[in-house]
């Protein structure tokens, strides 16, 4: 089945016992756990913006058929063929994460500065066939490419009814009915980016999958067209955004925005699945919002990360993202990379958005501003590892093996609110000893173009 694409084809805190070290990452929740998933990559600054999408179809090539809203006609440098490393850089670098620490020795911690003893906090640390468009369609092509493996035409139009029939004459491969969702669009004057693949170009490439397409272009309007998306979605789809911005943290300005829980203590066996455990914490928190919400997943700096999933992008892939500020007047060296001259970061912010989303649940298009927000944000679930001694080898272990007991009922009590999974079976699958690696829980049955040509040189 194919995969929707943006466009036509467009998914508490506990008390601590001890000090907790040696903590490290050890899985994260990335674009592979959801079958149902697109994923965009959008730069932003100053009115323009550069959109790249990952084309994740899956089916016969000669049916795909990508259209996309957009302010202008491009010219045919504002649009590019881009790397998929990319994006799987970027969706590893900016994944919840799951991590963990082990409780140290509360005997030696009992001789050690008692200050120490309360300390919790964790290490600092991506041709079309020509064919003549009927006057009586009010269809007129703009522009028409062919670059790399895609045929590509920019379209204006009258009225959605002329665009379709447009569409389904030349080949395009379009969901009957799709007038009503292109109407909108036409009724605010943009044009259509549309693109097919050129069999005879995509062999030449010898990939069995298709690049990511880049645009750039100008436009006051900070937003994501994801109407068009569904109409031929069958049931929810997830959509994951990288918003790359200079300054701050980006957030939906029409729906509402909500950062997931994170920095959780939950139970040891959750390890070993976490990719359930996640699936179930995000379905629980999307029905919480009734599917009206857009979550945050990930706010940083592009210049560093703690702890790391992946390690930061390089200057020289962002300016591939289309990060068009990034060392403006810094030279490059031989190889194309950009100098580092920035202490404490890098001037990029990465905003990493989660929206799970049907037609009914999400009437518009989304929207979006850049906020003066700068605090750090990731999804992140912890895992504490009970120190393995006995009770008897000294006072203080008795108590540290007490406050452990209410510790793991706390953390099986914020995995079943997390996830909706019974109470019970989480219990059950708890080790005391946390020796035993087990499977996750069962689910709870109870719980529901510019003047200034700034992109010219882009790539």
């Amino acid at each position: 089945m194919n995969k929707p694409l943006i466009g036509l084809l467009l998914a508490l805190t506990v008390p601590q016992l001890s000090h907790a070290f040696c903590g490290f990452y050890v899985a994260k929740a990335d674009a592979s756990l959801y079958n149902q998933a697109s994923q965009v990559a959008m730069v932003r600054k100053d009115g323009k913006t550069v959109l790249s999408l990952m084309n994740d179809y899956q089916g016969e090539l000669k049916d795909f058929a990508l259209v996309i809203p957009v302010p202008q006609v491009l010219q045919k440098e504002q649009i590019h063929i881009g790397d998929p490393k990319l994006f799987k850089h970027l969706d590893d670098f900016s994944a919840p994460r799951l991590v963990e620490y082990h409780d140290d020795n509360p005997c030696r911690m009992a001789e050690m500065d008692k200050m120490m003893a309360m300390s919790a906090a964790p290490m600092p640390a991506g041709r079309m066939m020509k064919a003549e468009a009927k006057k009586d369609l009010g269809v007129t092509v703009e522009a028409e490419y062919t670059i790399g493996e895609y045929d590509i035409v920019i379209l204006s139009a009258k009225e959605s009814n002329g665009l379709e029939t447009w569409l389904l004459r030349n080949g395009y491969k379009i969901p009957k009915g799709a007038n009503k969702a292109l109407q909108p669009y036409i009724k605010q004057g943009l044009k259509f980016f549309v693109a097919k693949v050129n069999l005879k170009e995509q062999n030449k490439t010898g990939l069995k999958f298709l690049r990511p397409l880049q645009f750039a272009y100008d436009s006051e309007k900070f937003m994501l067209p994801i109407r068009l998306g569904m109409i031929n979605a069958k049931g929810a789809q997830d959509l994951l955004l990288y918003v790359l911005t200079e300054k701050g943290r980006v957030e939906s300005s029409n729906y509402q925005t909500v950062k997931l829980p994170s920095n959780m203590d939950i139970p040891v066996f959750v390890k070993n699945d976490f990719a359930s455990f996640y699936k179930s914490m995000f379905e629980t928190q999307v029905n919480k919002q009734n599917m009206r919400a857009v979550f945050t997943e990930y706010f940083w700096n592009m210049g560093w990360c703690d702890p790391c999933a992946a390690e930061p992008l390089s200057p020289t892939e962002l300016k591939q993202l289309g990060v068009f500020w990034l060392g403006q007047n810094q030279q490059s060296d031989r190889f194309g990379n950009v100098p580092n001259i920035y202490s404490g970061g890098l001037p990029v912010q990465v905003t990493r958005l989660h929206v799970r989303y049907t037609n009914d649940s999400f009437p518009e298009d989304l929207m979006f501003q850049e906020t003066g927000d700068t605090e750090n944000f990731q999804g992140r679930y912890v895992l504490r590892h009970a120190w393995e001694g006995s009770p008897d080898q000294c006072p203080a272990a008795q108590e540290y093996f007490k406050q452990l007991a209410v510790r793991h009922e706390m953390e099986a009590e914020t995995l079943a609110d997390l996830t909706g999974w019974n109470v019970d079976d989480i219990r059950q699958k708890m080790n005391p000893g946390e020796g035993q690696y087990l499977q996750s829980g069962s689910k709870n049955s109870n719980k529901k173009p510019a003047k200034n040509q700034w992109w010219k040189n882009l790539w």
